[in-house]
């Protein structure tokens, strides 16, 4: 597969996650989460859609930069890691705004942060400045995690 191709698969990967996280998103933004109580910390929903543009955009340079290494045990445990992470990622929008379950979110949210640095090592082992990449990925999802156990701590 050339390394274009690789690279059109690798964010049409990453952006359908988006797109299935949004999915799951969108109902609750007009009603059940405009309710609830959050912290005076929370961030304006403007800021959502292009901080999470740029990091799906990072994370598929990264998993693209992986892919086109030859193939090998380790190659192949970094993008499984990948794909543990991001499947994660899906699957909080759906706990937390979907099915309206904060603190089922909060402990997923650390199953994902955990995954997410598992990727960055298996990552950086191949390729260490794809930790510029996922750092960013990191440190926001760090932060939701406080925000959604902020959340669930208020409601």
């Amino acid at each position: 597969m050339s390394a274009l191709l690789k690279l059109l698969v690798s964010l049409l990967v990453c952006f359908a996650a988006a797109g299935i996280g949004g999915f799951a998103t969108a109902n609750s933004l007009s009603d059940w989460y405009i309710n609830i109580n959050k912290p005076s910390f929370n961030p304006p929903g403007w800021i959502f859609g292009p901080v999470w543009s740029i990091l799906y955009t990072a994370m598929a340079i990264a998993l693209w930069k992986i892919w086109s290494l030859q193939a090998s045990d380790s190659r192949n445990a970094a993008m499984i890691w990948f794909f543990i992470q991001l499947l994660l990622n899906v699957l909080w929008s759906f706990l937390f705004f979907y099915w309206q379950w904060p603190l089922g979110a909060f402990i997923e949210i650390l199953n994902m942060w955990f995954a997410i640095l598992m990727t960055i090592i298996h990552f950086y082992s191949l390729i260490p400045w794809t930790l510029a990449l996922l750092l960013p990925y990191l440190l926001w999802v760090s932060f939701a995690a406080f925000l959604n156990g902020t959340i669930y701590w208020l409601n």
